[in-house]
């Protein structure tokens, strides 16, 4: 177990919280790395994989399986799995348009709240006051919450 301190709070990560970190973070790295290798197929495979099960170290699996197969997330469910079954195939460029627009479907819930955590990050924070820049985010914003 790992003891993270942050503001006089004690965080408490277990063996299996670590490892979905770092799998995960490995994950987003070679997919990223891919992307820049004018998407090489097997830097995405070894990223969409890593990227999966590490989300399902960090949250379990029985919650993993309850997020991405809910009713009202079926369209953003299929279009994620598709895209990382497409790029396994072998068409990286369509599986990864696929996979974008499904992680968006999916996570959009959570952008308000990135978006706020990051404005109060100092350097990342005055970026996104930049003109162009906060009009996005608060588009974002707005787009997540339904409105």
């Amino acid at each position: 177990m790992l003891n993270l301190y942050f503001n006089n709070t004690v965080l408490c990560l277990f063996k299996s919280t670590e490892i979905g970190m770092g799998l995960t973070g490995f994950g987003v790295f070679f997919l990223f790395f891919g992307m820049m290798l004018f998407f090489d197929k097997a830097l995405l495979a070894i990223g969409n994989i890593l990227f999966v099960s590490g989300l399902s170290f960090v949250i379990g699996l029985e919650r993993t399986f309850r997020f991405f197969f809910q009713r009202h997330k079926v369209k953003a469910t299929s279009f994620f799995l598709g895209g990382v079954f497409v790029v396994l195939i072998g068409w990286p460029i369509i599986g990864v348009i696929l996979e974008i627009y499904g992680f968006f479907l999916l996570f959009r819930g959570f952008f308000p709240v990135a978006v706020g955590f990051i404005r109060r990050v100092p350097v990342l924070g005055s970026l996104l006051s930049l003109p162009g820049i906060s009009t996005v985010s608060i588009t974002l914003i707005n787009n997540s919450n339904g409105n």
